[in-house]
C-alpha cells in the first residue's frame, strides 16, 4: 500500500472548515468491508437497469435523462462535500447516482454519437489513467484511506465516475459486441475479480492497485447481472424487466445503507472519534 503523506496542520472540532490541502483528520469514504463490495455491485446493477428504465419511461430521450440525472448527482455531491465525515446515506446515494450517470455517458457516446465501444472503452481507460496520474502527482497516494481533503475528494469522485463509464463500455463490449452474452460475461468478470484477489493475497499485489482494479471490474459485473435479470428471454435475459430489477436492488441497497448508518460497521473507531460520533461497540472491539 502506498504511504500516506500528511501536508497539513491539525483541525479543531468536527465542524471545522476544510480547505484545499488541509487534512480533516478522518476519512470521507467507508472502510472497505464485505458490505462495501456488496453495495457497490448492487449500485452498479441499479446504474444499468435504472438508466434503461428512465430512458424508456420518462420520454426525455437519452440526452434529457442524462441532464436530469447529472443535475441530481451535482446536488448530492454538493451535500457529500459539505459533510464533515463519512455519512452512509449521502455517500451511497452519490455512488448510485454516479453509476447511473456513468452508464448514461457511455450510452450517449454509443447510441447518440455512434462512437464504437472499442473506442469509448479505450478513451475512458485513458481518462481514468490521467486522473490517477494527476492524483498521485498531487497527493503521492491513491489510497481511499486518506480521502480527507477537498482536493483528494475531487480526485476520488472523478476517478469513480470514469470507473463506472469505463466499466459500462467494457461490459457492453464483452457482452454485446463480442456476443459473449450477459450470464457468461458476469461469470468472466467474477473470475477476473477472483484472480485479482488471488494475486493480491498470495503474490502481494499492491493493495491500492488491487482495490482500483477490482473497483473497475465490479462495474461490468453488476451491469451484466442487471442485464441478465432485466432483458427479455429472447435477448439472453430472464425477462424480469427494468422496473422489477431496479426496485429489487434499490430495496436491498436501502436496507444495507440503513443498517450501516445505524451500526456504523464500516467506520473505524478512529474515524468515529474524529468526527465526533459516539463509538459503537463493534468499532471499539476492532
Amino acid at each position: 500500500m502506498t504511504s500516506e503523506i500528511s501536508d497539513t496542520s491539525s483541525v479543531t472540532g468536527a465542524n471545522a472548515v476544510v480547505t484545499r490541502g488541509h487534512r480533516l483528520g478522518w476519512n470521507k469514504v467507508p472502510e472497505v468491508t464485505a458490505y462495501f463490495w456488496i453495495i457497490k455491485v448492487l449500485c452498479t446493477t441499479v446504474g444499468e437497469t435504472a438508466a434503461d428504465l428512465l430512458n424508456e419511461k420518462l420520454g426525455l430521450g437519452l440526452s434529457g435523462v442524462s441532464l436530469l440525472m447529472g443535475a441530481l448527482l451535482a446536488v448530492v455531491l454538493v451535500a457529500q462535500f459539505r459533510t464533515n465525515a463519512y455519512r452512509a446515506g449521502v455517500y451511497w446515494t452519490a455512488v448510485a447516482l454516479i453509476s447511473i450517470v456513468g452508464t448514461l455517458v457511455s450510452d450517449n457516446l454509443t447510441d447518440n454519437m455512434g462512437v464504437p465501444l472499442e473506442t469509448s472503452t479505450a478513451v475512458f481507460a485513458l481518462c481514468l489513467a490521467v486522473v490517477f496520474v494527476l492524483w498521485y502527482r498531487s497527493e503521492r497516494t491513491l489510497s481511499i484511506h486518506s480521502i480527507d481533503t477537498v482536493r483528494r475528494e475531487c480526485f476520488y469522485w472523478l476517478a469513480v465516475l470514469f470507473t463506472f463509464a469505463l466499466g459500462t463500455a467494457a461490459g457492453d463490449l464483452v457482452a454485446e459486441r463480442m456476443a459473449v452474452g450477459y450470464w457468461l460475461s458476469a461469470v468472466l468478470f467474477v473470475l477476473a475479480i477472483a484472480a485479482v484477489a488471488v494475486v493480491h493475497f498470495a503474490l502481494g499485489l499492491n493493495a491500492v492497485w488491487s482495490f482500483w482494479i477490482a473497483y473497475v471490474l465490479t462495474r461490468p459485473l453488476g451491469a451484466s447481472a442487471g442485464d441478465y435479470l432485466s432483458q427479455p428471454a429472447g435477448d439472453g435475459g430472464l425477462g424480469l424487466g427494468t422496473v422489477v430489477t431496479s426496485v429489487l436492488f434499490l430495496t436491498v441497497i436501502l436496507g444495507l445503507v440503513v443498517f450501516l448508518a445505524t451500526t456504523r460497521k464500516d467506520v473505524t473507531e478512529r474515524e468515529q472519534r474524529g468526527a465526533g460520533m459516539p463509538v459503537t461497540r463493534e468499532a471499539a472491539g476492532r
